[in-house]
């Protein structure tokens, strides 16, 4: 009987499905939630020391939809990192493991580019009870302008200085999240692995502008009618998820073994999460999703999860992780591979079917082709 428990940098998950950092953990009340719906872990949004600097706006949505209308298959949005006090986050902190000593809390934390200030809010959520941190160096919009967010993870020597000034005080395990808005993600991704990050999470958002209104021919989101680009989320990101989660798994496979990866970008099924693992990723977070579909979507996407498994008889995630990692190559093997193909068919084709086409100035040939 195949099981979705499973243990990632010696945090114990009832299942590989995490709530995102973002609106769906942006408060005790809703973290409360996805533990009673039974989520694996929670990663809380976005926390900085000062939340007076973040200021929303509305609306900070966009959404494309399918051609028919029936379905949302992209979501932009501009909205920034928590806005709410940090002291305030440290009290539900505390309330959250004391309702839920055995389920995993992640703090997802941002600072500027000051060594004391990342080493305040590691301390400061360590004390409250965090079973680990994510350090969010990929948010595309507002924050950059501050240097903060993917300023960073644009740079990598930048964030493995600051992976680094982490680690240092970290007591527990630390992802480092990538933005997807670089040339080569392996670069800031190696980056934070060497400076001693226990995992990556990717992808954040991509940098996006979802489109125009051909009305009043201003960008959407409209504030007072002009906008931002925001991040990009939801299906349509899912294909350059895989792509970036597969390159960064090569990496730790190659260079890094033991580090752990959680995947995220587009997932809405268990089929999806299915394909992420497949790639190397241990876990699979859901942010859009859950704003689409609510916190019980994780019951579905775990029923389908286990029935991939049970298809294919696999008993543990470990069974499948990485699976397909093999088959990726280059466009040359690829050629090559394609050549001694159609040689062999062309061989085959050319195999004596009967006594009465062996020839004798053909007769080591014609028994080459007969063999293995």
């Amino acid at each position: 009987m195949p099981t979705l428990k499973t243990t990632v940098d010696g945090l114990k998950l009832p299942n590989p499905f995490v709530i995102g950092s973002g609106p769906p953990g942006t408060n005790l009340n809703v973290i409360v939630k996805a533990f009673q719906e039974g989520w694996g872990a929670v990663i809380a949004k976005t926390v900085s020391l000062d939340a007076s600097k973040v200021v929303n706006v509305t609306p900070r949505y966009a959404k494309l939809h399918s051609s028919d209308g029936q379905e949302v298959i992209g979501w932009e949005n501009i909205e920034l990192i928590s806005d709410r006090p940090f002291k305030i986050w440290e009290e539900e902190f505390k309330k959250c493991k004391d309702q839920f000593p055995d389920r995993v809390l992640i703090a997802s934390i941002m600072e500027e580019y000051r060594k004391d200030a990342w080493i305040e809010i590691v301390e400061r959520c360590q004390a409250c009870g965090v079973d680990g941190f994510e350090l969010n160096f990929s948010c595309p919009h507002g924050l950059p302008e501050r240097k903060m967010g993917a300023a960073m993870g644009e740079n990598p020597e930048i964030l493995e200085e600051v992976t680094g000034w982490v680690m240092g005080v970290a007591k527990k395990p630390v992802w480092a999240k990538m933005t997807p808005n670089v040339t080569h993600i392996e670069d800031p991704s190696r980056a934070a692995l060497q400076a001693g990050a226990t995992g990556i999470s990717a992808i954040n958002t991509i940098r996006a502008v979802m489109g125009v209104n051909l009305e009043t021919l201003r960008p959407e989101p409209a504030v007072e009618g002009y906008t931002t680009p925001g991040g990009y989320s939801c299906r349509a990101v899912k294909p350059i998820a895989l792509r970036m989660v597969m390159e960064i798994a090569q990496v730790i496979r190659k260079e890094f073994p033991g580090r752990s990866l959680s995947a995220i970008g587009g997932v809405e099924s268990g089929n999806d999460a299915a394909e992420f693992i497949l790639l190397g990723a241990d876990t699979v977070q859901v942010c859009t999703g859950v704003m689409k579909f609510g916190y019980e979507h994780v019951k579905p996407m775990c029923e389908q999860l286990l029935a991939f498994m049970e298809k294919h008889k696999f008993e543990t995630l470990a069974d499948f992780k990485g699976k397909s990692l093999d088959y990726f190559t280059t466009h040359a093997d690829l050629v090559k591979r394609q050549g001694e193909r159609k040689a062999a068919q062309k061989a085959a084709t050319k195999a004596v079917k009967s006594d009465g086409e062996w020839r004798g100035d053909e007769f080591v040939k014609q028994s080459q082709a007969l063999s293995r």
